[in-house]
């Protein structure tokens, strides 16, 4: 049973679509459950300006992804890349007894859009993955 916050953004996701000439872009698949996520952004002086996915998933994705961008959006890159599972689980309320293995894939997903966003400026950082945050 999904919550009501997961419900609105199966039915009508936010942030959803393809960005033509995005700042950064990355993408991942998720081994296990084969889904792929791409996230999209626009960045002014360090701020995700705009934000956008692409996915290719179940529904739990679909929602993550939504909610992902909506917690990601307006905020400077290094604020960005400190959302963690456990702030995307309280914003879609869901509970720590479901193990929700799409919200690594957003997670990453995000944190490869920016990794490219910085590359593309010459900027460099160690990329890492959040496992159990």
């Amino acid at each position: 049973m999904y919550s009501q916050k997961v419900t609105e953004l199966i039915r009508n996701p936010i942030n959803q679509g393809k960005m033509p000439n995005s700042d950064g872009e990355g993408t991942l698949k998720d081994p296990q459950s084969g889904d792929v996520c791409t996230i999209y952004i626009k960045v002014e002086f360090g701020i995700i300006k705009s934000i956008s996915f692409w996915v290719e998933g179940d529904e739990e994705t679909l929602a993550s992804c939504s909610m992902t961008t909506i917690l990601a959006k307006e905020k400077h890159l290094a604020e960005a890349l400190r959302l963690s599972k456990q702030d995307l689980m309280d914003a879609l309320e869901w509970s720590d007894e479901v193990k929700h293995s799409c919200l690594d894939l957003v997670i990453n997903t995000l944190g490869k859009t920016i990794q490219d966003y910085l590359l593309k400026r010459g900027i460099y950082y160690i990329q890492y993955e959040k496992l159990d945050t």
